[in-house]
This record gives C-alpha cells, sequence and structure tokens, in this order.
C-alpha cells in the first residue's frame, strides 16, 4: 500500500524548508504528497525536489480563483510538479448566491481541466454538512448539482454527525480520495489511532473502494513530522490487519 501526507500535516518544516520536509516525510515512507502551497518555489525547484526523494505529488489544495485568473499559467505549473489532481481545500457556500457561483465555475472548470488531463476536487471540512439560514446543506448541493470529484475528509465528516463510510458508499462514484485523519467528537484533532473517530472502519471501506488515502494530522504536537511518522504507522498495523 502507498499513502499520501497532505503538507499541512508538516508545515511547522514547509513554510522555513520545503525541500527539508520532503526528504523527511519521504524517509517516513510516504509515496505521494498533497500540497499545500509552495512557498515562492518554481514549478522546477519543486519537481526537482520531488525528483530527489522518490516523491509522487497525489493533488494540491489550491485556490479555484487561480484557475480563473490564469489557467494556462496555473495548469502549466501543477503538471510540471506532476500534479493531475487539483482541489479546492474550502471556500465560501453558505449563501445561495455564492453556492451558486461556485457552482457556475466548478461545471465550466471541471471539463476544461478534463480536456488537458485534470481533475478538478473538493475538500470539506465540517461546516459543509450543516445546514444554512437557507435551508440547503452546502456538500450534498454541491456533490449532487456538479461533476465536481470529492475528496472527503472522514474526521470532519464525523465531527459533523455524518456517517463517513456511509458517505463514501453514497458518494463512490465521485470519490476521488480521502483524508484519514483521527480527532475527538468536537472537533480537536488527534493522530491516528489516538481519537475516537472510526479510522479502522474508513480504512477498510477505502481498502474495499480502492480509494487513495491521504493523511492529515493537523496539531503539530510535539511536531508535524512526529505526528506524521505516528499516523504511517498506524497505518502499516491497520494493513497488516486487514491482510491477516
Amino acid at each position: 500500500m502507498e499513502y499520501g501526507l497532505q503538507l499541512y500535516s508538516v508545515r511547522d518544516v514547509t513554510e522555513k524548508n520545503l525541500d527539508d520536509a520532503l526528504r523527511q516525510v519521504a524517509g517516513i515512507g510516504y509515496k505521494w504528497v498533497e500540497f499545500a502551497g509552495f512557498f515562492g518555489h518554481s514549478a522546477k525547484e519543486v519537481a526537482d525536489m520531488l525528483g530527489k526523494y522518490g516523491l509522487k505529488t497525489s493533488g494540491t489544495h489550491s485556490d479555484w480563483r487561480d484557475l480563473v485568473r490564469d489557467f494556462d499559467g496555473t495548469v502549466a505549473y501543477h503538471k510540471a510538479i506532476g500534479n493531475r489532481n487539483f482541489i479546492v481545500p474550502g471556500t465560501d457556500l453558505w449563501t445561495r448566491d455564492k453556492l451558486n457561483e461556485f457552482i457556475h465555475y466548478a461545471r465550466e472548470l471541471q471539463p476544461k481541466l478534463a480536456d488537458v488531463g485534470m481533475t478538478f476536487g473538493f475538500h470539506n471540512h465540517f461546516r459543509e454538512f450543516a445546514r444554512t439560514e437557507e435551508g440547503y446543506i452546502p456538500y450534498f448541493e454541491l456533490a449532487e448539482k456538479t461533476e465536481i470529484r470529492l475528496e472527503l475528509d472522514t474526521y470532519w465528516a464525523f465531527v459533523a454527525g455524518q456517517d463517513p463510510i456511509q458517505l463514501m458508499e453514497q458518494y463512490q462514484d465521485q470519490l476521488h480520495f480521502i483524508h484519514i485523519k483521527d480527532g475527538d467528537s468536537e472537533g480537536h484533532g488527534k493522530p491516528l489511532g489516538m481519537g475516537t473517530a472510526p479510522v479502522a472502519e474508513v480504512y477498510r471501506k477505502a481498502c474495499e473502494l480502492h480509494v487513495p488515502m491521504i493523511v492529515e494530522s493537523e496539531t503539530l504536537t510535539p511536531s508535524g513530522m512526529e505526528e506524521a511518522r505516528i499516523c504511517f504507522d498506524c497505518l502499516k498495523k491497520m494493513e497488516k490487519e486487514i491482510h491477516q
């Protein structure tokens, strides 16, 4: 099994030294990385770092407005670092007007990206599952009114009172990646295996559906890299258990 890491998990290193962060992440055993910013580096610099450490880009968390402002330039950068999955980490969906604006652009950008061999995705937090004052639930509206690829953050779905395993089943045709993460039901994150989220069940369902798993652990306790290591060890333990 190959696992990915959302680099926000190790932001205490990436913001100072992206090269060293990638070196350490590869050393833990991760094969894929999901970027959360490039810290001023050119696409060639990022590509060279990835090549040096044998890492591949699973996706990026990027502002969809970059594609509106400069589609060709944005696509060129992402392709140069080996990225084929442009993922929106979150956006304002809290009024019907804002929701409709994003749906409009999602319907426009998704086929344009498909034409150049890329996908357009969306990552949730917990708020997307809350009913708005106008009476709709943003996540379901977005999933059902667009062909956007879903990166289900299973922990934030759990915090929102949703069943992440059921959501994985329900949207399996759109499900592109999951964020596998842990924490308590109040939204306090923890490394994998240290919280109350249904991590083992999520892991099994991801294996069943052949959905790539991206780790995100956000608390930097005691450090991002130590959390990333704990999470990787937990994944390997679950992998061993499921294949016994």
